[in-house]
């Protein structure tokens, strides 16, 4: 075997491959961006080489720095891991050129899938069920609604779905411009859109002693801007469809065949609820997804890539799944707020029950299967899972993807592992940084989720309005408020151990107040000889981190930790409201500003025109996604602050729009 790997990546992939390469005895080597410096995976890798830059075209993407660096740090070997240059056959021959092995497919099978349209064409040949294709030009109103695709791409970038022909020039225009942002080719195609289809993959492995496997399927149909949010083995409409799993796995098989493959890749389908699939796509690489067949198969995939580039040879047929499991990506992003990235620190990221370092099955061994069907969980692979790119105290950048870490949990059945993975996540402590936690359990906790209705209109069916709880808001904003003043007790003099506020006669009540997105909740509360008091609670306990109270006959603990600007009470994080707003801080009437740090791409107007509500008019791009600043009302753009390519940071002033009755 080899000696030692760099992973061409970053962030909880490159850790998750470091895990299981140093399970093996291999060094591990990490290449960073200057943004990435102290990120977690650089902390942890045997060897680390800057990039410099930030943006991935300076960095990830630029493979002779890649392969520059293994050679410089001793690497034999390359895994790509996925995105970045994980599906570039020119990078993969250029690391096999250079001397080192490629932990991944040939070259030739990666170029064959690297066009989808090409790619559909090679299936279609070898008996892969493939929905028809579509040149822009032969779009008739009978074909709509269509899906704009990327060819060369994935992960959602250059995807428009399109539902009259007025707007198909334009938004394929956009989706060119996209993806030759994001791939380095702008080509596009058009196909039927199905808009309630369930997207089925199966996870097939191969070696080069011609076995091939196809090891289970998995669902992820749940998506947000057609990437995925809730992935889980096995599928639920599989699971209710008879023989629909050897249909899938013959044409992942056939798939696999048809290109020659070798290592762990990953066949996509499109399916409906009748069982019928078409060929999406083939990805020549691991998935993010990828733990959930490790939980229910016992299988670790990365070892099984490492094996085989070695040149091993796979069993004849791989183990069969037990149980299921769910994973969610956390993905650092305000589903109420058009899943707008968020960035800044994150001051606390905590898990209960998953540690990291051990969270993969044992390293190149699909033993252990049975201690699943036991229902307990087993050393190197527990019943929860945490892979994650962060810590406590991770900065999150915008200049790369918003996801932050998954969590995956295993159960005896489907039932069980949504019931603990909702448990975990509502536990977790996640603070400094708005996540779509509360959404993840909102779905696993959903009716249609639990009846296994999952299909890609999830969210256009049920919306992402997250219940709002205002009643364990206001007790979170009393715990606040009450920690808050036990934080501030007199610790010197003659009221050493007095809460502030206190008063040896009656006066007016303290009052704090906190905001919830846009729910304000004031608190009014005495410091009195009996101890302090809260109209409707009972206060039992109180210090700066823990807060005792009892509502209606239930006491309830509630943590607490307070962080500049911020104030998180178990799940719910409250944002302190200044008694004296700061006057220098306030805008002008009208004034856009960036929800957050990015580089302008495009800017759609000038200043003296006329614009209306809901008009794009800046288009700024973060965190591997693009955001339309628009026009709050009717009115004329009266400033324009930023141009085409331009950095800006949160809070800044894009443009200001007065407002027609101002006019």
């Amino acid at each position: 075997m080899f000696r030692s790997v760099l992973v061409a990546n970053r962030g909880e992939i490159a850790r998750r491959v470091f895990r299981t390469a140093r399970a093996l005895g291999l060094e591990c080597v990490a290449v960073h961006s200057t943004a990435d410096a102290s990120a977690p995976y650089v902390a942890e890798a045997d060897a680390a080489v800057h990039l410099p830059g930030t943006a991935p075209a300076d960095t990830y993407l630029r493979g002779e720095l890649v392969i520059e660096a293994a050679l410089k740090a001793g690497a034999d070997a390359v895994h790509p891991g996925y995105g970045f240059l994980s599906e570039n056959a020119e990078f993969a021959a250029a690391v096999i050129e250079a001397g080192l092995t490629w932990i991944g497919p040939p070259v030739e099978a990666i170029a064959s899938m690297g066009s989808k349209i090409e790619a559909k064409k090679l299936m279609d040949a070898a008996g892969v069920p493939v929905l028809r294709q579509l040149s822009a030009g032969d779009v008739t109103d009978a074909d709509l609604p269509v899906l704009v695709k990327a060819s060369a791409g994935g992960g959602g970038r250059g995807m428009r779905v399109v539902g009259s022909l007025a707007e198909l020039t334009s938004e394929i225009a956009s989706a060119e411009a996209e993806a030759l942002s994001a791939f380095g080719d702008g080509t596009v195609f058009c196909e039927p859109y199905l808009a309630t289809g369930r997207h089925i993959e199966v996870q097939v492995l191969a070696d080069r002693h011609g076995t091939v496997w196809a090891v289970g399927e998995r669902e992820c149909s749940i998506q947000r801007r057609h990437q995925k949010v809730v992935e889980e083995a096995p599928s639920p409409l599989v699971e209710r469809i008879p023989a629909m799993r050897e249909r899938l796995f013959d044409a992942a098989r056939k798939a696999a065949e048809a290109i020659g493959y070798v290592g762990a890749g990953t066949v996509e389908f499109l399916a409906d609820e009748d069982g019928e699939f078409y060929f999406l796509e083939m990805n020549t690489r691991l998935q993010v997804e990828h733990p959930v067949t490790e939980s229910v198969t016992g299988l670790d995939l990365v070892a099984l890539q490492l094996s085989i580039a070695a040149g091993e040879a796979l069993p004849a047929e791989p183990p069969a799944a037990v149980g299921h499991s769910i994973e969610v990506r956390l993905y650092a992003e305000d589903p109420q707020a058009d899943w707008q990235p968020q960035t800044g620190t994150l001051h606390r990221f905590a898990v209960e029950g998953a540690g990291e370092g051990r969270r993969s099955a044992a390293p190149a061994r699909a033993a252990g299967v049975a201690e699943f069907a036991a229902g307990g969980p087993r050393e190197g692979a527990p019943w929860i899972r945490l892979d994650a790119g962060v810590v406590s105290g991770s900065e999150v950048s915008p200049y790369y993807d918003a996801m932050l870490a998954k969590v995956i949990v295993w159960g005896a059945t489907r039932a069980q592992a949504a019931a603990r993975l909702a448990a975990e996540l509502q536990r977790a402590e996640i603070h400094g940084v708005r996540t779509n936690r509360d959404l993840l359990v909102w779905i696993l906790r959903h009716p249609a989720f639990l009846a296994g209705d999952t299909d890609t209109a999830f969210f256009a069916k049920h919306g992402v309005g997250v219940p709002v709880d205002e009643a364990a808001e206001r007790v979170a904003a009393i715990a606040a408020a009450l920690a808050d003043a036990a934080a501030r007790r007199v610790t010197a003099g003659v009221q050493r151990g007095l809460p502030g506020g206190w008063r040896n006669l009656a006066s007016q009540a303290q009052r704090k107040s906190y905001l919830v997105g846009d729910r304000q909740y004031d608190v009014d509360y005495r410091a009195t000889r009996d101890g302090t008091v809260v109209e409707g609670v009972t206060v039992v306990e109180a210090s700066a981190e823990r807060v005792v109270l009892e509502v209606d006959g239930v006491r309830r603990a509630h943590q607490v930790a307070a962080y500049p600007g911020l104030v998180c009470v178990g799940s719910i994080a409250l944002t302190p409201v200044a008694r004296f707003p700061d006057p220098s801080r306030q805008l002008v009437a009208g004034s856009l500003v960036a929800p957050m740090p990015g580089t302008v791409v495009r800017v759609g107007v000038e200043v003296g025109d006329k614009v209306t509500a809901g008009q794009g008019l800046v288009w700024l791009e973060a965190m591997k996604m693009e955001h339309t600043i628009s026009a709050p009302a009717d009115g004329i753009l009266v400033e324009l602050a930023v141009a085409a390519g331009q950095q800006v940071e949160v809070g800044a002033v894009l443009a200001v729009v007065r407002v027609e009755e101002d006019v």
